[in-house]
């Protein structure tokens, strides 16, 4: 639908940015085995078509690649992951053979030759990054409260820091295929460019100190209590012989079950005859 301006003054149109930006993960884990693929193996290839998307949502973005786009090469399922390189797509997507390979990690038996499920494109490696981004960087600087830069990353402007916060990679980590916007691929590029970080410095703030707690005075235990009633008992002697065998009265008569006349041989003759009778 074309749209008339109706205006007096000239109407210009915006036209956005034709170039789109990615970013592909490098390594990981599939079927439960490691598929692993360094920057020095992408350098020294310099070109390698990118098999084993099996992601839905990743594999629509590889068939909206053109040939020329840019690319950020990135280390995952690694002790440092971040971006290490920069590439280019220089062949867009075609059918991924790997699944229909059943000797092939990334072997898929729904995928069809004549009906192919999976797709990849050629990547071609351009240059390594100056200075390695690491995403415990990135990851500092998205996840500051305010969106003015960070001290000593000024040059990046409220713009890139705000393309930082909203990188696919904090937003949808899952993807191993994420579309990069034209501000984060300009922030990135001036971070491998200027270098200079010192990530140790930045530590997370102290905790705040706990309030002593009161002491509670200790709770006897049970043998406490125990050995303590004995000494009282101790102290004020065993009493009389009516008060002993009240206590074997309420001892006996307390049971769930009462027992027979005849099973309370332990009580004096008066009780027991009385509960006899009964």
């Amino acid at each position: 639908m074309r749209h008339c301006c109706t205006s007096r003054h000239h109407c210009t149109a915006e036209t956005p940015s034709s170039t789109n930006y990615w970013l592909f993960k490098a390594s990981r884990i599939v079927k439960g085995k490691e598929i692993k693929f360094s920057v020095d193996d992408f350098e020294a290839v310099t070109t390698t078509p990118w098999k084993g998307v099996r992601h839905y949502a990743a594999r629509n973005l590889i068939k909206e690649m053109k040939a020329g786009e840019k690319a950020l090469f990135y280390h995952s399922n690694c002790k440092d992951p971040g971006i290490a390189a920069f590439a280019e797509v220089s062949k867009e997507a075609y059918p991924d053979h790997t699944a229909w390979d059943c000797s092939h990690p990334y072997y898929d038996p729904k995928s069809k030759q004549n009906d192919p499920k999976w797709f990849m494109v050629d990547l071609t490696f351009e240059s390594r990054a100056q200075n390695f981004v690491p995403l415990t960087l990135l990851r500092f600087i998205a996840d500051s409260s305010s969106v003015s830069p960070p001290t000593g990353f000024e040059y990046l402007g409220d713009v890139g820091v705000s393309a930082i916060k909203e990188m696919d990679l904090f937003t949808r980590g899952c993807l191993n295929v994420q579309r990069v916007s034209e501000a984060a691929w300009t922030a990135v590029q001036q971070l491998a460019s200027t270098g200079g970080w010192d990530l140790s410095a930045k530590k997370r703030s102290p905790r705040k100190p706990t309030a002593a707690k009161t002491s509670v005075p200790e709770r006897p235990t049970r043998a406490a209590k125990t050995k303590a009633r004995t000494s009282m008992q101790q102290a004020k002697g065993r009493g009389s012989e009516e008060e002993l065998e009240e206590k074997v009265i309420r001892r006996v008569t307390s049971l769930p079950q009462k027992r027979k006349a005849e099973d309370y041989g332990e009580l004096p003759p008066p009780r027991r005859r009385a509960r006899a009778s009964v």
